[in-house]
């Protein structure tokens, strides 16, 4: 975990008169989980957006520490969404297709195998999710951006989604993920970076959270910061996260 796959040098982004992050430094280490949590309006989603390459920073930069690769990040929105008529195969294959990757490696990968002629349309919550991981993976980019791939779902589904995001990393992909549900988080992140107020206020490994502020990771990141929760919510939305 001491390489590096991206890092953030004093980054910070504004929008009009708002500002969202302010001098914000961050590695995020390869083959590994880091999470980022803190409340809405933390700048969460306006932080990954910028590590995933989609946004550029108001000052600071992003640079990418990987190997070689057709698509260097992958990215899955908040609340992605797919075009009805096509099945999840048919989705896939599109992806696929534009990065040169075999769509049945991607069903496998999330587990979406035995869903590959449902609709995109009729899918659960869950499913959708996962179909939004496995395009990330399109080409497979050594790192993986994940925005609350949680948010909204029941428990059950939120688990079978983290989990894909643990045997990413076990199996050597970085993965940068936000989420609000601190218990998942404790047991999947290899590393924890706490956003308030547009400002990072911790980074550390949750076993470190834990033994500099005195207290389970769940207890003492909902004490330190306000706003943050136990469990899944809603989460953050795309431009209000930023904000």
């Amino acid at each position: 975990m001491t390489d590096t796959r991206l890092r953030a040098d004093s980054v910070a982004r504004t929008f009009g008169d708002v500002r969202a992050l302010t001098g914000v430094d961050l590695d995020v280490p390869a083959a590994a989980v880091t999470a980022l949590v803190g409340p809405n309006g933390s700048g969460k989603t306006t932080l990954l957006r910028l590590l995933a390459g989609l946004d550029a920073p108001t000052a600071g930069t992003v640079t990418y520490h990987g190997p070689t690769a057709t698509r260097e990040v992958g990215y899955l929105p908040q609340r992605p969404s797919f075009r009805p008529g096509f099945t999840v195969a048919e989705t896939l294959g599109f992806y696929a297709r534009l990065v040169d990757d075999d769509p049945e490696r991607l069903l496998t990968r999330v587990g979406l195998s035995a869903a590959a002629d449902r609709r995109v349309e009729a899918l659960s919550g869950g499913m959708t999710r996962l179909v939004g991981v496995a395009q990330s993976l399109a080409g497979s980019p050594p790192v993986v951006v994940l925005d609350e791939p949680g948010s909204g779902l029941d428990p059950e589904a939120t688990a079978r989604v983290f989990d894909v995001v643990g045997r990413l990393a076990a199996d050597g992909r970085t993965v940068v993920v936000s989420s609000h549900d601190l218990a998942l988080v404790e047991r999947t992140a290899d590393r924890v970076a706490v956003l308030d107020g547009g400002e990072l206020v911790a980074d550390d490994s949750p076993a470190g959270l834990r033994g500099s502020w005195g207290g389970p990771l769940v207890e003492t990141v909902v004490n330190h910061v306000d706003g943050v929760t136990t469990g899944p919510t809603e989460g953050d939305t795309a431009q209000g996260d930023g904000q």
